[in-house]
């Protein structure tokens, strides 16, 4: 006898009786799975799901089977890709079964509500992209509880109230949760996190950045928090990011002097400060910094630049430093407005380092001199 399962024919000769059983079971969970799915769904205009008809579940469009990589029968649902398919409706709860399923991958729909408190049941997911739907509510805290999730991307949502603690918690390889409603402040436990990449661009996000922030992973790419409404000063702790790429703090109210342990970026590519409230001298290492390709502190009360900024020019280096306060360059602000420092002159924590910087013992320096309880 043969049985044919997502279009493979199985002989059942050489398949036990318990495992036929089991693919069988697990294949009509999947089939009941999607075709529940499916009526959640309310417009299809690209008439992607004309092809989930039938139970022949790998057939489907957008769904994607293997073997299991244990010793159970298959194949079986690994993964569904709906990116672009602009379909409306929700998710429910019944996607659960799918517990063999690493990637979710559902960018640039019109999903709207919230996730089922069942996904902590997909115990296999790795990628969940939500991106670019229209997702509301509170932080959806069932995605801390799915235990091997790494990628987790949530932009472009209608997300509103705080970030929860415990995503900077959980071993998460990339955070993106740009361009929602995010209020409150970054979480102070945001050294914890793991992450190589970290997005909190165009939310609501208002207080200090942590203290913590030097405590992250030293293989952190990149950080991007501009267009929020963060305050205070950049840490000193940015120094430690040693594979830093790209740091993205642009539009917010950040006061204050740039700590000089940000000439320890050994790696970044981009370098955005722009259109906040800060003063006193860019250091003097950071025009050096051999990686440049952008540099951008235009819109502050920068009062000085060092010579080695003047040679970005020539490197093809992007520089734009307008609209501060620099003597004897073109475009910068009227001197009435650089008559008083924004935030009074806000003294920034100083840790007392060698001369020159040595940064190869940055960690040491700040370990020595901060605690996580310090500003």
């Amino acid at each position: 006898m043969q049985v044919v399962v997502c279009g493979l024919v199985v002989g059942s000769a050489t398949l036990p009786p318990h495992h036929l059983g089991l693919l069988l079971q697990s294949l009509n969970s999947a089939y009941a799975a999607l075709q529940s799915w499916k009526s959640a769904i309310t417009d299809d205009p690209l008439k992607v799901l004309d092809t989930w008809v039938g139970s022949d579940v790998c057939a489907y469009k957008g769904v994607f089977c293997a073997d299991p990589q244990d010793d159970e029968p298959g194949p079986v649902v690994v993964g569904i890709d709906l990116n672009h398919a602009n379909l409306q409706g929700t998710l429910v709860k019944e996607i659960s079964v799918l517990t063999d399923m690493s990637l979710l991958h559902l960018n640039s729909n019109r999903f709207s509500g919230t996730l089922p408190d069942t996904f902590r049941d997909l115990i296999s997911l790795q990628e969940l992209d939500l991106s670019n739907n229209h997702f509301s509510g509170p932080f959806p805290t069932v995605t801390l509880y799915i235990p091997n999730l790494m990628y987790l991307d949530l932009r472009f949502n209608s997300f509103s109230g705080p970030i929860p603690e415990d995503v900077f918690n959980k071993k998460l390889d990339a955070i993106f949760l740009n361009n929602n409603q995010f209020d409150s402040q970054i979480p102070q436990n945001l050294g914890n996190s793991p992450a190589s990449v970290i997005n909190l661009a165009n939310n609501k996000l208002s207080g200090n950045i942590p203290s913590s922030f030097g405590l992250m992973s030293s293989k952190v790419k990149e950080i991007l928090f501009l267009n929020n409404q963060l305050t205070g000063c950049i840490p000193q702790g940015v120094g430690l990011f040693t594979e830093m790429q790209v740091l993205d703090v642009s539009y917010n109210s950040l006061m204050g002097h740039l700590p000089d342990t940000i000439s320890c970026l050994n790696q970044i590519e981009v370098l955005n400060l722009a259109h906040n409230k800060l003063s006193g001298q860019v250091p003097e290492l950071v025009c050096s910094l051999k990686s440049l390709a952008n540099l951008t502190v235009a819109y502050n009360f920068f009062s000085g630049l060092s010579q080695d900024c003047a040679k970005l020019f020539f490197r093809n280096v992007g520089f734009d430093f307008s609209l501060n306060c620099i003597p004897g360059r073109d475009m910068q602000r009227p001197q009435p407005e650089c008559s008083v420092i924004p935030g009074g002159g806000l003294s920034c924590l100083r840790i007392p380092s060698p001369q020159p910087l040595i940064c190869g013992s940055l960690a040491e320096t700040l370990e020595a001199n901060l605690s996580p309880s310090s500003p």
